[in-house]
């Protein structure tokens, strides 16, 4: 139970304190600033405080986004305002200052205003909730009182709620073919109790069962899965809806929707691989090359946002294009589509899975995702080379932790030091001849399991460790990690491919599996604020350059068939180092949750 203090008594004929008690606070009555300070140090430290003036008039859901989203320390609407454990302190410091005595009555009459401000002053993060239609504001007269009450019943709040529930910017096919009633099924989730975290897991299940009957091999298992792996992708939209809807963010249903979203997608693709394997057609590398794609994108995409999260003089041409691009509505749509997002994947992959094959839906999904890849980078690659920004000392340090450079690399990086110059394009050339050396290599030649293979992975790394040997904040740095998730992930399938024996294909997958589940895992860690996964953890698991030796030496010193065990029993040991320290640290972890955001109300 958490407390709301009311600055007076209550206004007859308000409902604000069964407002107040259907949030779910206790609550209790204060004459002055003195009573405030006297409630406030009898409430645990531990509990959220509100502090509401008798005289609110607002609307039901206003209160709710002020004093009960947990991702804000303190957050204020006109009229009330909340303080969590951690601003309790400013808070009491606040209430402390308030002056008593003649001449002082403008700062108490209004005492949450009056305290707001302060807050704002001490409190870094004060978040002032966007309204937009929906009405808080403190009545002083009848004749106030009388037109926000009309006010408020001019505004359906319920209707301003499911609608903000909704993502303000998302794909085509989401936003027109699943969220006008995906919402409502967000809804009946709220009023039946379910967290997100269990629409969520949810979602994850049913993906699962699409995927089992995608293996199953036969039409109907096809048809099923299709019709399953759309209802799923309705489950993952609804969760996040419901979040925004009840206001139910935490750090570990961020984690779980981050992570899920791709154990769906993978565990649909080896579903589809097993199932065309049942009818003869072995499309193993396909998913895998589908699985590589994909993560290659979202590492693109995740390291560009890195650098470019607090780059002063952030302005381009081309960005000033695409903000003209914008403003033409039809634009927006087709530019949003071309990236081929989530929701317009899913459908693809769905209608296709139902009336074609395995094989055919793996054609459109490298087809369609290489076309977006390319489409996305270049532009990305246009911004960075024609804007002039400087990158800051946490998006270096962001952009070399997503380069997960193990032990070896940091050798060779250490040896290097102060060779180059930061800001130059030595970084992002030496990354990409890192991957291109190796992978010319392994794709041309006509026996690339042999020790001279080895051998061009050991110049890899050293290119690698020479990339990162100065801080990464040059223009086009960020492509340094997708250069190094190119080359040991295109590695591995192609070693794998060129082993040529069954199994060596899946094992491959389950590898490449458990490394990009690491990689991911690493990006939602800095996006909530905690840093990159422990060193400990980066140089057991050898970082990129050390598992592409191993995987060379691997495959030089055993026979085909004995690889494959070893890929198998690879994937297995890092799966379960990687998994267990990162349900270890999301379970305990105070990281701030990172969950998308809706529309202003």
């Amino acid at each position: 139970m958490s407390t709301a203090i009311l600055t007076g008594p209550p206004v007859a004929g308000s409902p604000l304190e069964a407002d107040l008690r259907t949030l779910g606070f206790d609550v209790r009555i204060a004459d002055d600033a003195a009573s405030v300070a006297e409630l406030l140090a009898a409430v645990p430290a531990q509990e959220r405080v509100a502090v509401v003036d008798p005289r609110f008039v607002g609307h039901l859901h206003a209160l709710r986004l002020a004093l009960t989203d947990p991702r804000f320390p303190a957050a204020a609407v006109p009229g009330a305002f909340t303080a969590q454990p951690e601003a309790r302190a400013a808070l009491t410091r606040a209430v402390g200052r308030i002056p008593v005595g003649a001449g002082t009555a403008h700062l108490t009459d209004v005492l949450t205003d009056t305290l707001t401000d302060s807050l704002d002053r001490e409190v870094t993060g004060l978040h002032r909730v966007e309204l937009g239609s929906l009405v808080a504001t403190v009545a002083l007269t009848p004749a106030q009182r009388g037109d926000a009450r009309e006010a408020v019943a001019a505004v359906d709040d319920e209707a301003v709620r499911l609608r903000t529930a909704v993502k303000s910017r998302d794909g085509f096919f989401t936003t027109y073919c699943i969220s006008p009633y995906s919402r409502y099924l967000a809804r009946w989730c709220a009023r039946r109790g379910l967290t997100p975290n269990q629409v969520t897991t949810a979602s994850l299940l049913t993906a699962l069962i699409a995927a089992g009957c995608a293996a199953t091999g036969t039409r109907g298992g096809f048809v099923a899965a299709g019709f399953l792996l759309l209802f799923s992708f309705v489950l993952d939209c609804a969760d996040g809806q419901l979040a925004r809807y009840s206001l139910q963010y935490s750090t570990m249903g961020a984690w779980l929707d981050a992570t899920f979203d791709r154990a769906k997608e993978y565990a649909y693709y080896a579903g589809l691989a097993l199932g065309a394997a049942r009818g003869g057609d072995d499309v193993w590398a396909l998913a895998l090359g589908a699985m590589v794609l994909q993560t290659c994108r979202h590492v693109v995409d995740f390291s560009f946002n890195e650098a470019n999260h607090d780059a002063a003089a952030n302005t381009s041409p081309t960005a000033a294009l695409s903000d003209k691009l914008d403003s033409v509505g039809w634009t927006v749509w087709v530019r949003r589509m071309i990236v081929l997002p989530i929701g317009e994947r899913w459908a693809m992959i769905a209608v296709l899975t139902a009336l074609t094959t395995p094989r055919i839906v793996f054609y459109a999904l490298l087809i369609g995702c290489a076309l977006a890849a390319c489409y996305t980078t270049a532009g990305r690659v246009l911004r960075s080379l024609t804007r002039r920004a400087r990158r800051t000392d946490r998006a270096a340090q962001a952009l070399a932790d997503l380069a997960d450079s193990g032990p070896l690399a940091e050798l060779i990086a250490g040896r290097g030091h102060g060779r180059g110059r930061t800001g130059s394009f030595l970084a992002p050339v030496m990354a990409f001849l890192s991957a291109a050396v190796l992978l010319v290599w392994v794709i041309f030649e006509g026996d690339p399991m042999s020790w001279l293979t080895v051998g061009v992975a050991v110049c890899s790394a050293l290119l690698a460790g020479a990339a990162v040997a100065r801080p990464l904040k040059g223009a086009l740095d960020w492509l340094v990690p997708p250069f190094f998730r190119v080359g040991e992930y295109v590695t591995i399938l192609v070693l794998a491919a060129r082993a040529d024996v069954p199994g060596a294909l899946p094992a491959a997958f389950g590898l490449v599996a458990a490394v990009a589940y690491h990689h991911y895992d690493t990006v939602y860690r800095i996006r909530g604020g905690t840093g990159a996964p422990p060193r400990w953890l980066v140089r057991a698991t050898g970082g990129h350059e050390g598992r592409i030796l191993v995987i060379t030496v691997l495959a030089a010193a055993l026979s085909p068939s004995g690889f494959t065990i070893a890929l198998t029993a690879l994937a297995g040991v890092l799966a379960l180092l990687v998994l267990i320290e990162s349900i270890r640290f999301w379970v305990s972890s105070q990281a701030p949750a990172v969950h998308d955001e809706g529309e202003p109300a």
